[in-house]
């Protein structure tokens, strides 16, 4: 087989060719023995966006494509501006290069279960324990200085703009009810007011979620162990980063809100807030509400946009 890595126009074709591991398995490990680096217990994982390989219990391949460079500069960029600076392990980067044009890093492995393998079984103090590690996390992250990645595209105005123009066409598109929808133009037109546009921008991973965290119990207490996948970061308004674990994890309860605005450094959650949070969750670059609000049977407790963010957002 050619041990070159393809190009492709576009990620449709991209991921089909991907999920054949076979097709590009030798030339991963090829890049890994090019380093010195073992390769005699490589594990492929098949979910993600780009090739990542598990070698051994030490380390990882990431080898991105290059029409997802953008990822490669942002995870690369995070991890040395964000070394050293939190309380939380993140990865490590012990090699890089590239390979055809496709960029590639290796990291050290990061100790933990994942996630989103335990969240679901936590017990409700401890999911309210883990969420204020996460808002407290958060706010760590967004006190590191920008270094490179300040110049990440585009720029949170602009992005911004960008997401209010499309929001109305993509939340139909995505099937958001008409009581929802019926609410949008009156919250898109308050956006540009409730969102800062052109305040101090802070470093945002984007996706505080289960699966890109690790967790470990100590003395039956569980707690934040790791954080990973930093391919999605930009720099804007504080706030957007708290819509990951918002949606995902605090459903709607009030401790786990409490704890994750409390670790986060928002004493308070007022109708400003949630409105401002209401918006920032249909303006983000992954929003669709249908499958991402872990409410069970939101649509039918929440009859407007104001009802649905004081039921995200209780309190």
């Amino acid at each position: 087989m050619s041990m070159t890595l393809p190009h492709f126009a576009d990620a449709e074709s991209f991921r089909a060719w991907r999920s054949a591991s076979s097709r590009w398995l030798p030339i991963a490990l090829d890049i890994v023995r090019s380093h010195g680096v073992d390769v005699s217990a490589p594990h492929v994982f098949a979910t993600g966006t780009n090739l990542v390989v598990g070698l051994s219990d030490r380390l990882i391949l990431k080898i991105f494509p290059p029409l997802l460079r953008a990822q490669f500069v942002s995870e690369r960029g995070s991890l040395t501006q964000l070394a050293g600076r939190l309380h939380l392990p993140i990865p490590e980067i012990v090699a890089e290069g590239e390979r055809d044009d496709w960029p590639y890093l290796i990291i050290t492995r990061l100790a933990g279960t994942l996630g989103s393998e335990v969240w679901p079984q936590l017990a409700e103090a401890q999911k309210e324990r883990v969420l204020r590690q996460i808002g407290e996390t958060i706010a760590s992250v967004q006190r590191a200085p920008f270094g490179p990645l300040a110049q990440i595209q585009p720029r949170w105005d602009d992005f911004m703009r960008a997401q209010m123009l499309g929001c109305k066409a993509r939340h139909t598109r995505l099937g958001l009810a008409p009581k929802f929808l019926a609410g949008l133009d009156d919250l898109l037109r308050d956006a540009p007011k409730l969102i800062p546009m052109d305040a101090p921008p802070v470093i945002l991973i984007g996706e505080y979620i289960p699966e890109n965290f690790l967790l470990a119990c100590r003395d039956d207490q569980w707690s934040l162990a790791g954080l990973f996948d930093f391919g999605d970061v930009l720099t804007g308004w504080r706030d957007y980063d708290l819509l990951g674990p918002s949606a995902f994890m605090a459903a709607g309860r009030p401790g786990r809100v409490r704890n994750l605005l409390e670790g986060f450094g928002y004493a308070k959650l007022d109708f400003a807030l949630k409105r401002r949070l209401m918006a920032l969750m249909l303006l983000h670059r992954a929003s669709d509400l249908n499958s991402h609000v872990c409410i069970e049977g939101w649509q039918e407790k929440a009859d407007n946009l104001v009802e649905l963010q004081d039921l995200i957002w209780p309190g």
